[in-house]
């Protein structure tokens, strides 16, 4: 079996490179997790990398949250990654005009030398994707935004019209990857799932195989019901790194991703 079989009209539709690569390192390592290390620390970072590697396929990063960053340790990090065949996500949620998102990739940690993949909020008008993609371009890199087409957090402000001006603006650029969706509501994916088409990804954050544990506003979806109503990557937090035993937790959310995926496509 190969990954186009697994994928089915999402690897015949989406036209993004970086697509194609995404479903090939989730089809080689029968994985759809992505996993948020919302951590502090670059050696904490680095551990975590080495026991779950394995079992995911992306990990996502919130740079700014960590307190001993260098460049010469985020380029172990990175080195890692690149052995994990792990795919960096930046979680930036850029929100400016253009030209201040194209400064923002590079800065203090130089987000283009490094991530795959950004998030971008669309509040700011379009030309905010314009403005990333010329970040990575200033490094001769190539990446992929995801735009927050719907929020898992309890009062947050994307209504259905703020959902579908994304979309316009995430199908009319060859830079958009797809967008973030509500992984604490299978049917919002699904409602999501409709407007987007084949030819792009929804990533769902939000994702939890102990659906009580949200705290201060988050709320948690199963992993099967994401995929199954047409997430294609599930972001997997504190049901990893939280865990006991990080390599066993990994492994189960991978198990349980694939399984759908497997299911969904027959």
């Amino acid at each position: 079996m190969k990954a186009e079989a697994v994928w089915g009209m999402r690897w015949k539709n989406c036209a993004n490179p970086l697509a194609h690569r995404i479903m090939e390192i989730a089809f080689k390592k029968k994985s759809l997790v992505c996993l948020a290390a919302d951590m502090t620390s670059v050696s904490d970072l680095i551990n975590l990398i080495k026991e779950v590697g394995p079992y995911i396929s992306v990990l996502k990063t919130h740079v700014d949250l960590v307190q001993d960053f260098t460049q010469d340790e985020w380029g172990i990090l990175t080195e890692l990654a690149e052995k994990y065949e792990l795919l960096l996500f930046e979680d930036r949620k850029f929100a400016d005009i253009g030209k201040i998102s194209q400064q923002q990739m590079s800065g203090v940690h130089d987000i283009r030398s490094w991530a795959d993949i950004v998030t971008a909020h669309r509040i700011s008008g379009p030309d905010i994707v314009d403005g990333i993609a010329a970040g990575w371009a200033d490094v001769e890199r190539i990446g992929g935004v995801l735009l927050l087409a719907q929020m898992s957090s309890r009062g947050n402000l994307l209504d259905t019209e703020y959902t579908r001006e994304t979309i316009v603006t995430g199908k009319g650029s060859p830079h958009v990857l797809g967008y973030i969706g509500n992984g604490s509501s299978a049917e919002d994916v699904a409602d999501l799932r409709v407007l987007v088409g084949e030819a792009q990804m929804i990533w769902t954050p939000g994702i939890n195989l102990d659906s009580a544990a949200g705290k201060m506003g988050q709320r948690y979806g199963n992993p099967r019901d994401s995929i199954m109503s047409g997430s294609d990557i599930i972001i997997v937090g504190s049901g990893i790194h939280g865990a006991k035993n990080r390599a066993t937790a990994a492994k189960l959310y991978a198990e349980a991703s694939w399984s759908a995926l497997l299911e969904r496509g027959r």
